[in-house]
Formats: structure tokens, C-alpha cells, sequence
């Protein structure tokens, strides 16, 4: 039993070890979120393509009183924010399958990562604005 484990160990690389990568690591953990986000968007994005099919020809004030509705804003948040994390999951996935250099990898992710945060919360800040205001 325990010479299976030191082959085991004999059979990863050194810099597979001084990283602690493995098979397991982190793979599963992004590739669940990014089903469960998706799973999320379904009931969300439904529910915001027919609030914006039922605002159609509305005004300002109509808009304003729709979103300041406790309800609505709730979801308009929560789809905001798994809408940005589904995206960010997404684009991380096509940066690491198809940026070959290490460096410039490494800085779109960060970028992907920073960006869609910023954005997010500049848009639930905007919702509680709107919200707030009254």
C-alpha cells in the first residue's frame, strides 16, 4: 500500500508538486459553478425577458416604479450578479483552452476577473439607486 503511493508520487513531475496541482484541484469546483450560474440564469433570464416584454412603450416613471418594486430589484440584482459570474466562468474557460503563453493568460484572466466585477457592481449599485431612491 504504501509503495503505490510513493510510485504515485514518483510519477508526478517536480513542478506538478512544488504547484500542488492535480487532477482535482479546481477543474470540478469551476466546472460545477458554471452549471449551477446556468441552471440559476434560466428562471432569471425568463423572468427579466418578460419584464422587459411587459415595459414595452412604458416611460421613465413606469421604468422607475418597476424597478423600485422590492421584488424586482431583489431579482434584477441576483441576475446581474450570476449573469456577470456565468460570463466571467465562461471566458476564463476559452482564455485557458486557447492563450498558450503563460503571461498574457495570466493577465486576461485577471482582467476578465477585475472587469466583471467592476461592471457588476457599477450595475447593482445602479439597482440600488434606483431602488433606494424611491
Amino acid at each position: 500500500m504504501v509503495d503505490m503511493a510513493r510510485n504515485k508520487r514518483q510519477l508526478r513531475s517536480n513542478l506538478s508538486r512544488v504547484r500542488g496541482l492535480g487532477s482535482t484541484r479546481e477543474g470540478v469546483h469551476h466546472w460545477w459553478a458554471q452549471r449551477m450560474s446556468a441552471v440559476a440564469l434560466i428562471p432569471l433570464s425568463m423572468w427579466f425577458v418578460y419584464s422587459l416584454i411587459t415595459l414595452t412603450g412604458a416611460d421613465y416613471q413606469s421604468f422607475h416604479a418597476w424597478a423600485s418594486e422590492f421584488g424586482n430589484s431583489v431579482f434584477l440584482v441576483l441576475f446581474i450578479v450570476t449573469l456577470f459570474h456565468h460570463a466571467q466562468l465562461g471566458v476564463t474557460v476559452v482564455i485557458e483552452d486557447y492563450v498558450h503563453s503563460e503571461a498574457i493568460k495570466m493577465a486576461m484572466v485577471l482582467v476578465v476577473k477585475y472587469g466583471t466585477m467592476l461592471f457588476a457592481a457599477s450595475s447593482v449599485f445602479a439597482v440600488l439607486k434606483i431602488s433606494l431612491a424611491g
